[in-house]
């Protein structure tokens, strides 16, 4: 019972990260209908802008998690307008496609300016062990989890308590109805990537954190697990997404505890292919009528 326990632990531990980068997927695509398979690299280049901070100018951990979601809101609202808003009217395949370029532009941008060779992220958080009941739980766990789930919270009460969360809600619901009663549909959009971009930097130093190592393509396979999470949960459903992070995440550390470490990321891919066949509007989606 004390090892189901502490990987109970565990998998909330990670799933609160891709809670937090699935996030990001869910929101842009709630607004414009797209899959930013360029979010993994924001969690990367927040990764690597945490490790400079960190290492190259000494700064506190609160100052880190500040500097770093603001650079990461800012490149991702430059990454919209760039590279999608000219395509907002465009067949979604284009957009997908240019997602995809933009994905791999940015693995390579980080090879150019930050080289292949890994880097070790030092300890943000101090290094405490708590034994709860015979279950070990690190401060860096506590932290991670509580940091993820206060960031999870004050981004659902913004959504739903402030006029620019009710403007991205109508935007989701309507966007030339939302048009029509004023809403400025770009400033809408850019917010949905700054706050999207600025919590996946957030998951990508947490991330960093809890396996240490940063390098260029470290954000391809936590994105991709972020974007199951945001099926899994019913995409474009804020609160999907985290739902879908957490289990994610528990599956994740239950099948490399009890089945196999190789095994994992097969039975998280399974999961997609499962809920696509059975439920492709994911656990907290409806079907809804598409008119023609």
């Amino acid at each position: 019972m004390n090892l189901f326990l502490q990987q109970v632990i565990n998998g909330l531990n990670i799933g609160s990260i891709y809670a937090l980068i699935a996030i990001g997927y869910t929101m842009v695509y709630g607004i414009i209908k797209l899959i930013n398979f360029a979010h993994g690299e924001i969690m990367m280049f927040g990764a690597y802008f945490a490790f400079i901070a960190a290492t190259s100018f000494q700064m506190p951990v609160w100052a880190i998690l500040l500097l770093v979601m603001t650079i990461m809101a800012v490149a991702g609202v430059a990454i919209e307008f760039v590279a999608y808003r000219p395509l907002r009217n465009a067949p979604r395949l284009s957009a997908l496609i240019t997602a995809i370029g933009v994905s791999l532009f940015l693995q390579n941008l980080a090879l150019i300016i930050f080289k292949p060779e890994p880097k070790i992220m030092p300890k943000l958080f101090p290094e405490m062990n708590f034994n709860i009941g015979g279950i070990d739980i690190s401060s860096t766990t506590l932290i991670t989890i509580g940091v993820s789930l206060v960031f999870m919270v004050l981004l659902d009460l913004y959504i739903r308590k402030t006029k620019q969360g009710r403007a991205m809600r109508a935007v989701s619901e309507d966007k030339d109805a939302a048009i029509l009663m004023g809403v400025n549909v770009n400033r809408t959009v850019s917010l949905t990537f700054a706050l999207g971009s600025a919590l996946g930097a957030l998951g990508g130093i947490l991330y960093s954190v809890a396996y240490i190592q940063i390098y260029p393509t470290m954000g391809v396979m936590p994105g991709l697990k972020a974007f199951i999470a945001a099926v899994l949960g019913g995409i474009g459903i804020v609160p999907g997404a985290m739902l879908g992070g957490f289990i994610i995440g528990m599956v994740e550390t239950l099948t490399k505890a009890y089945l196999s470490t190789t095994w994992a990321d097969a039975i998280v891919f399974a999961i997609l292919i499962i809920v696509l066949l059975f439920k492709p509007t994911g656990i907290l989606g409806k079907n809804t009528r598409e008119k023609v």
